[in-house]
């Protein structure tokens, strides 16, 4: 007897898993069309075509078998990592993919036939399959050989390889301090970014995420800068005080909340919601990788933003005038030191910090696109959330260290709410890697 148990759907942990038994004389096929004796639903698994695959039963003396053969399918059909061509017999454990992000059974069959049952292994045959458990295999000496897709998407060989590259890039760089910050930076960013996509499980082309943290770094160096200062800081009350001027700390979050909060914020989602109303003028497939149709496009987006801004702010800025100061009173070595040690704390407290903000109005920006008819709502309550949150972060930080350091587990735990939300809410939540580690016990 053999059955395929479906691995449940991502945002469905603790759902009782679907699990189809086989038959030992007639082909099952499984898909999305309703006449399949395995009917997917069509919305939920809209990369899978309407006959996908097929279970087909062999004769095998006493013991049933079965092989699994892709029906020309438009995105494959994997069989442990491995896309099938034609047919191939199932073994117990056989893990199956209908397409490479799409819906996963998992082949099962008794381990042993009953003893009872005719056929059932002798001493001799059990002594024999054990000496090949002891046998050694080509892959078993080369791992590398048998991984498959596995070592790119499960053994984190994109960001090693990435690191790598900036490892040997900053060993090039020493004695060159422009140069090796700029690295380090951009290392410690992009790593606190990819945890940030990790946590929203959904796949968005990097060169979409890197033109919208380019494109406000474009912005930030353009002119239209100087209008968002002259609005926010110079018309609203968002003066930023000038050296040395005393000011309470109420006061002070007010001017936060104009001149960083308000006009930072918007600055760094005019990328996302570029990317929204170009994603209106395309056709499918650019529609859907460019555009922002849910909130979890929305966070990724708005978080990669975030990265432009702070890399620009921090190197061009911060890091800078720190440098500059420290020098003028004890040499270059020391400024150029303290200068690394702003970086550090700046760019890797960006998680809690700028990404944190932009990705929360992110995820604002995508439900909105969900609720077309309660959009200015939705965008109000997230424009004024996350503007007040990079408020009272930056007037925290001249009251104590103590809630400044609140300040920044409340941004965490904002931006971290909104992602759970937005898987739960996500159109293509089956298709979510965030939640499937949990899956694969």
């Amino acid at each position: 007897m053999g059955f395929l148990r479906q691995v449940p759907a991502q945002g469905a942990v603790g759902a009782p898993a679907s699990k189809y038994q086989l038959s030992e004389i007639m082909e099952v096929a499984i898909g999305r069309d309703r006449s399949c004796e395995i009917a997917l639903e069509s919305i939920a698994y809209v990369m899978v075509s309407r006959r996908h695959a097929t279970i087909r039963p062999l004769t095998n003396g006493n013991f049933p078998r079965w092989e699994i053969c892709d029906l020309n399918s438009a995105n494959g059909t994997y069989l442990n990592g491995t896309r099938l061509q034609g047919c191939q017999t199932l073994q117990t454990g056989d893990r199956i993919s209908l397409g490479i992000d799409g819906p996963e059974f998992i082949f099962e069959t008794p381990l042993t036939p009953h003893p009872n049952k005719p056929g059932f292994p002798t001493a001799n045959q059990s002594f024999s399959n054990a000496g090949e458990k002891e046998g050694l295999t080509f892959t078993q000496l080369f791992p590398i050989a048998s991984t498959g897709k596995h070592l790119s998407q499960k053994a984190y060989l994109y960001p090693g390889i990435a690191t790598v590259i900036f490892v040997v890039s900053m060993f090039v760089a020493v004695g060159n301090s422009a140069a090796f910050n700029f690295l380090l930076a951009a290392y410690l960013s992009g790593a606190a970014y990819y945890f940030i996509y990790q946590l929203c499980g959904k796949h968005k082309p990097w060169w979409i995420l890197f033109c919208s943290a380019l494109a406000t770094v474009l912005i930030l160096l353009s002119p239209l800068l100087i209008g968002f200062i002259v609005v926010f800081r110079e018309i609203l009350p968002g003066r930023l005080p000038a050296e040395g001027e005393q000011i309470s700390f109420l006061p002070f979050l007010i001017r936060m909340f104009f001149g960083a909060g308000l006009m930072e914020e918007l600055l760094k989602a005019l990328p996302v919601l570029g990317a929204m109303l170009l994603g209106n003028l395309l056709r499918n497939p650019w529609r859907d990788r460019i555009g922002v149709w849910e909130p979890l496009d929305g966070i990724l987006l708005g978080s990669a933003s975030a990265v432009g801004f702070t890399l620009l702010e921090t190197l061009g800025q911060y890091v800078p005038n720190i440098i500059q100061n420290v020098t003028l009173q004890a040499g270059p070595d020391a400024g150029e030191l303290v200068g690394l040690q702003l970086l550090i704390p700046r760019i890797l407290g960006s998680v809690a910090g700028h990404m944190a903000y932009s990705g929360y109005l992110g995820y604002f920006i995508g439900l909105s696109a969900l609720k077309p008819r309660k959009r200015w709502q939705i965008l109000g309550v997230g424009y004024f959330t996350a503007s007040a949150l990079h408020a009272l972060w930056n007037a925290s930080g001249s009251a104590s260290v103590l809630l400044l350091a609140a300040v920044g587990v409340l941004s965490y735990a904002f931006l971290v709410a909104a992602i759970l939300k937005a898987r739960a809410l996500s159109p293509n939540r089956a298709q979510n890697f965030a939640t499937r580690i949990s899956s694969e016990k």
